[in-house]
């Protein structure tokens, strides 16, 4: 074997380990990037959760919302990356505890069973105006002290939370978007979806609660989301009974 011919040789082996090294490199982050993930949503291979959703109360009975279903469709696209399985179940039919499988429940208290009593239960310091009446209240989110109203197509809030069930590093935690209108449901999901690397180095996997803020709707859809406060202390302790709002937020 001539020289030039064993350095050629010795050539290809170096950039064939080189290689190899560099799969196993972006294998093994890739593998621990994904293992975070699913350790935030509570979705490892193959688990199972449910998609809690709200009905259309002025359509038909099974009939959902289409900003909700823009909402379930990013929320499936988290399961089917994590690896996992989701089931679909109306918000009246959902009738069992939570911890032992991930939930994502999207829509306000007035049109889900199923997030009133997770906002009684996990979250007695978050007050929804559910008056069916028109007026400046209504729909108006109250964090202890403060209160939020609603603009359509303007300043929509909505809360996102993950929430989990003691300290059991076994129980699988709820997502909660609640809304004001359908379409904060949709950015709450977004935000998640788009954000949840940076909550997840920022809270590991505890429960936080945030107050989102969904700025002129009508012109950008869901995309525009600010982050107002994150009301995790406030929304965990219960209201005081004759608590009223100190403030009301508004658009300017």
């Amino acid at each position: 074997m001539t020289e030039d011919v064993r350095n050629i040789v010795l050539g290809l082996i170096a950039a064939g380990i080189s290689a190899s090294l560099g799969w196993l490199a972006r294998t093994y982050l890739w593998k621990r990037k994904l293992r975070r993930k699913q350790a935030f949503f509570g979705l490892p291979d193959n688990a199972e959760s449910l998609l809690v959703v709200n009905r259309d109360a002025g359509g038909p009975e099974l009939a959902v919302k289409r900003h909700d279903v823009f909402a379930l469709l990013e929320l499936a696209a988290i399961v089917k990356d994590c690896g996992a399985h989701a089931q679909v179940v109306a918000h009246d039919t959902a009738q069992q505890g939570f911890g032992e499988r991930t939930e994502f429940c999207v829509g306000g208290p007035a049109s889900n069973r199923r997030m009133a009593a997770h906002m009684v239960s996990l979250l007695p310091g978050i007050r929804v105006n559910t008056d069916p009446e028109p007026g400046p209240d209504r729909g108006a989110f109250q964090v202890g002290s403060e209160r939020y109203r609603v603009e359509p197509g303007r300043t929509e809030y909505v809360i996102l939370a993950r929430l989990t069930a003691g300290e059991s590093r076994e129980a699988r935690p709820v997502f909660l978007f609640c809304g004001q209108l359908p379409i904060t449901n949709q950015a709450a999901t977004r935000y998640l979806a788009r954000h949840h690397e940076r909550l997840a180095r920022k809270h590991g996997n505890a429960s936080f609660v945030l107050l989102l803020k969904v700025v002129n709707s009508g012109a950008y859809g869901p995309d525009v989301v600010e982050l107002v406060s994150d009301v995790t202390r406030a929304a965990q302790q219960p209201l005081p009974a004759s608590a009223t709002p100190r403030n009301s937020h508004r658009a300017k």
